[in-house]
């Protein structure tokens, strides 16, 4: 079992760091992990031209980082999307990756598991958290918490060590994320498949 951790950063700074924390713990509960950083390099926003649709899990635009993380989403069983947090709302790199990946990639993420946790040095946490967590509704992932809210306050990683609070929520977090992640390997062994949902009704509120 493998989670893939996304750093929705620019730098290898606080969200990183409270991620690793959650590496750590998963680990010691069997479970690979892995961290992809979104990093600096120029990342294109959904411009909603339908061309995924003729691809298997891609995007028809390659010249960013957003296929590299789809490859990786193919061997994922469940996901931890981090952001920092910019004028109380997450980091605009992290809400291209997802706007682009959940469209593209949907049937990846559906009914994986999937938590999000994000940073900041005083405020806007929730509300981040909050939009963040709006993308795990759309695909059915069953949606991992911790005994907070998954956050981390610090200006640099060194004071999100000093969190005390906010790391102890990160490594409770890794052990909810293993024990979801068992239980579910632990229900395919014993015939319990996902839900076949209903899906052909779509409202228009105008007509």
């Amino acid at each position: 079992m493998k989670v893939l951790m996304v750093n929705g950063s620019s730098h290898e700074g606080c969200t990183y760091t409270a991620l690793t924390e959650i590496g750590k713990v998963l680990e010691k509960e069997g479970i690979e992990w892995e961290i992809f950083n979104v990093g600096g390099a120029p990342l294109r926003d959904c411009i909603g031209c339908g061309g995924c649709k003729s691809l298997d899990g891609a995007c028809v635009f390659n010249d960013d980082i957003l296929n590299e993380f789809l490859k990786k989403a193919r061997e994922a069983d469940g996901y931890i999307f981090g952001s920092p947090v910019y004028f109380a709302h997450p980091s605009g790199r992290i809400i291209s990756l997802l706007d682009r990946a959940f469209v593209a990639g949907k049937k990846l993420f559906m009914h994986k598991p999937g938590a999000v946790i994000t940073s900041a040095r005083r405020g806007g946490t929730t509300a981040s958290y909050d939009v963040l967590n709006k993308y795990l509704g759309l695909c059915q992932m069953p949606i991992v918490s911790s005994s907070y809210w998954n956050m981390v306050h610090g200006n640099t990683p060194e004071e999100v060590l000093r969190d005390e609070e906010g790391i102890q929520t990160m490594r409770n977090l890794g052990k909810n994320m293993a024990w979801i992640l068992k239980c579910i390997e632990l229900a395919k062994k014993n015939g319990i498949e996902v839900p076949q949902n209903e899906i052909g009704v779509r409202t228009n509120f105008i007509k």
